[in-house]
């Protein structure tokens, strides 16, 4: 016998030592080109479609900014000299286009240097628009002009936008309610150098609480008192010249919210207690309910720490919960209560009850619906009719409801029953219109309402406009999209004009939007953005359909190499790409959601790359975790895992395009701890890319993903699905990444630290790279860049120049 080492040395050399000290490296030039480039601008159309306005924004941020100071504190990530979110993201231009005849793009006068804004909010009467600008001092508030494209700064760098809502128009489109820093902020406490004054202690009084593992909490007495202090703003009225006056007094301001005539403010704060479990969501909180001048009207709703809720997703507290105004009338508030207690585990007929309450805001409100499942939202419409959704995410049902909310009498009609994973069933979503208030109500002409779809089809995607009669309740499809080789879009439907916003693109053609007038079909383009990825446009892309081997349908989208010959079938290295998805029946679970007819976009986390480095590519393959009946998903979980991974490579082999020896494969988050298993379970593949993953399910003991069981009710699932557990089976080469400030729920660095701890010692061929202040997703590009290096030399090294050992007899 003798053996034959197929061997190409790979310029990649893994350190010896136990740590390496490598700067920020670049990716090959292949993969350089694709990422440098400037992205298009976001795009933003007023309701009359009077005014197109272009935001501009760098792709990434630099590990400079991501090293400002940054306080973590209560799920906040705030950069305490600015005022504002530490990793807000910013845009740095903004450009306005006349939709008349003829007009060209016009630049905004007077706009800052240096500019880096955010938090834009149109004026009621869409004339003007809002928005924010940081600086090293601080954040102004300016405004934009659409008819002039000129900008106006009108407060100082004094505004306080740690908790977001930082912005509300007045009715009349003169004035904004602005949150300002207070003036009683205390100096902050530097926690690094803090003397403590005492231990840290936390207790619970004998009720369960079972809650997620979050990052960014309070820890102690001093989180606290910082959180406290960035959380302080004072309530100011400032008009479009700059005049300020004192709306409300110092206090920890949350939501803000004008009532749809602009008479009444619905206002939110935060108090104390606070948590060291949970984010300062759950916090206690008051909101009352303001004139448009500032005086107290009444306290509709005071929240309690809520520490304890019941298990389960669908859990809730007791009480009132989601105020808001009703969009078609002035100044009348809804609210919901649980009908179960809040406790899923409950069985009722109905789950909720909505409420609508007047002013002055006393006592209870009158009911107006029950929900069968848990309340998700109401499309308001007329006096008489308004549509209603619930959920339960046990079974994936979700119900829409036609009601009338002036007679709870009056019996609901229910326009849909369906499983939401459903998406071949999906009657789509009802378009809204601006009302006289300029608040969102259903868009209704001649007693007709109308649907936008995604059209997901057993034979591809065809996105669809529905009429529905609310009378009959009759449904007849007025505009169904026939491109088979572009994709279309529908994104908003004016009745008046019979008239479809629509955003088209191909795998080579960047999407752009046009307006489908529907009389004649004729198209109208108003954005001319051109594809930035060049050297991508001749890639072949295909989505392919394929079995696992229970029959259940699966699908891909598959790239081939820049310049790969289908007739020669060359053998080449695979990359495969996914994410696990849970699933209550096989039917959804098998349904095709993708479009081969989807630009081809290359972000930072895509393995797309590597066509240009001469892999195959099957990116976005169905990973579907079935559990139908009494039987969870995860019950079977490393068993699916495998059976996916088998049947989509068994697809692309049987196509002729791959080497089966040199599989790599990848993923990010939940995909990551896919990646873990198959490696540990199956011997498929040459190696893996796993980023900011979890790999210890006991570290996540109250649920995970899809998992609502706790570790102490699964003990076996948790086992058996955390890779940690099984460290032992490793022996494929694994690729570790982590952000070291990932705040995603459970997937914090400690993760993939004791994870590489574990297969280090057992012998295994593993690399963990941190990259510094990066979160769950990263965002400097000198992060991004080393992070393609990084996967690329993995892959070269251990995928396509892969030491693979055969057999001659």
């Amino acid at each position: 016998m003798r053996r034959i080492y197929l061997f190409v040395f790979a310029m990649y050399s893994l350190s010896l030592l136990a740590q390496e000290n490598l700067t920020y490296q670049k990716p090959s030039s292949e993969i350089l080109d694709l990422v440098d480039v400037k992205l298009a601008p976001s795009v933003i159309l007023d309701e009359k479609k009077e005014f197109l306005i272009f935001l501009y924004r760098d792709p990434y941020k630099t590990i400079a900014d991501l090293s400002q100071e940054e306080l973590r504190l209560g799920g906040l990530r705030i950069d305490p000299k600015t005022n504002i979110g530490s990793r807000t993201n910013y845009y740095n231009d903004i450009k306005v286009k006349s939709m008349q005849e003829g007009s060209s793009l016009m630049d905004v006068k007077d706009l800052p240097e240096n500019a880096k804004l955010s938090n834009f909010t149109w004026s009621p009467d869409q004339k003007l628009m809002a928005f924010t600008n940081t600086t090293e001092e601080g954040v102004a508030v300016w405004v934009l002009n659409l008819a002039k494209s000129s900008a106006t700064k009108i407060t100082k760098e004094n505004i306080n936008a740690n908790i977001g809502d930082v912005i509300n128009w007045f009715e009349d489109s003169k004035s904004l309610l602005v949150k300002m820093v207070s003036k009683d902020r205390k100096e902050l406490i530097n926690t690094k150098e803090a003397i403590p004054t005492g231990p840290t202690i936390s207790e619970n009084d004998g009720k369960k609480a079972q809650n997620r593992t979050y990052q960014d909490l309070l820890q102690n007495a001093n989180d606290e008192f910082n959180f406290e202090q960035l959380a302080l703003s004072e309530m100011y009225k400032v008009d479009l010249k700059g005049n300020a006056s004192l709306w409300l007094p110092s206090a920890m301001y949350d939501g803000i919210s004008f009532s749809p005539d602009g008479e009444y403010v619905m206002v939110s704060t935060i108090e104390k207690p606070f948590s060291y479990l949970l984010t300062y969501h759950r916090f206690p909180s008051k909101t009352i309910i303001y004139s448009k001048d500032g005086k107290i009207v009444n306290t509709v709703l005071e929240v309690p720490l809520i520490e304890d809720l019941p298990q389960g997703f669908m859990a809730v507290r007791k009480g009132r919960r989601n105020l808001s105004w009703r969009a078609d009338k002035p100044a009348n508030l809804i609210y919901v209560e649980a009908l179960d207690g809040g406790d899923p585990a409950s069985e009722m007929i109905y789950r909720d009850e909505v409420f609508e309450l007047a002013f002055p805001y006393e006592g209870d409100g009158n009911s107006i619906l029950k929900t069968i499942n848990r309340f998700s939202g109401i499309t308001w419409a007329t006096e008489n009719q308004a549509i209603a959704y619930d959920y339960w995410w046990n079974t994936r049902n979700t119900k829409v409801y036609l009601f009338n909310p002036s007679d709870s009498k009056q019996k609901v009609k229910t326009l849909f029953d369906r499983n939401y994973q459903d998406q071949y069933s999906n009657p789509g979503s009802f378009e809204t219109k601006r009302n006289e208030y300029g608040s969102n109500v259903l868009n209704i002409k001649d007693n007709k309402a109308f649907l936008l779809g995604d059209g997901y089809t057993e034979n591809g995607q065809f996105p669809f406009l529905d009429e529905l009669d609310l009378t009959s309740l009759e449904t007849k499809r007025t505009y169904l999209s026939k491109l088979t080789d572009k994709k279309e879009d529908l994104r908003a439907y004016d009745a008046d004009k019979n008239q479809l916003l629509v955003r088209i693109e191909s795998p080579s053609e960047y999407p752009n939007y046009y307006f489908r007038n529907l009389s004649d079909n004729k198209l109208k383009q108003i954005t001319q953005f051109k594809n930035p990825f060049v050297s991508l446009q001749g890639v072949h892309k295909e989505v392919i359909n394929y079995k696992r081997d229970d029959g259940l349908d699966l699908t891909g989208t598959l790239y081939l190499p820049i310049g790969y010959n289908k007739k020669k079938k060359e053998k080449m290295p695979l990359i495969l790409w996914a994410y696990p998805r849970e699933f209550k029946d096989k039917s959804s679970a098998g349904q095709n959601t993708q479009n081969p007819n989807e630009f081809t976009y290359p972000y930072y986390g895509s393995p797309i790359y590597w066509v240009a480095k001469g892999y195959v590519v099957l990116d976005d393959a169905t990973f579907p975790i079935v559990g139908e009946g009494d039987e969870q998903p995860n019950d079977s979980f490393r068993k699916q895992l495998v059976a996916n991974a088998k049947a989509a490579i068994d697809a692309v082999d049987e196509m002729g395009y791959i080497d089966r020896n040199r599989v790599g494969v990848g993923g990010h988050s939940y995909g990551a701890f896919m990646v873990a298993n198959l490696l540990s379970h199956s011997d498929l593949f040459a190696a893996g890319i796993a980023r900011s993953g979890a790999y210890n399910r006991t570290l996540t003991p109250f649920g995970f993903q899809s998992e609502e069981r706790n570790y102490w009710e699964a003990p076996e699932v948790y086992y058996n699905m955390s890779p940690f557990m099984h460290a032992e089976k490793m022996k494929t080469p694994l690729l570790l990444v982590h952000g070291e400030a990932d705040n995603n729920s459970g997937t914090y660095p400690m993760q993939s630290e004791r994870y590489f701890n574990a297969l280090k010692g057992l012998g295994a061929t593993v690399r963990l790279v941190i990259l510094p202040k990066e979160s769950h997703g990263y965002r400097a590009k000198e992060s991004i860049l080393h992070l393609l290096w990084e996967q690329d030399q993995w892959l070269e090294t251990h995928v396509k120049f892969r030491k693979v050992e055969t057999t001659d007899k």
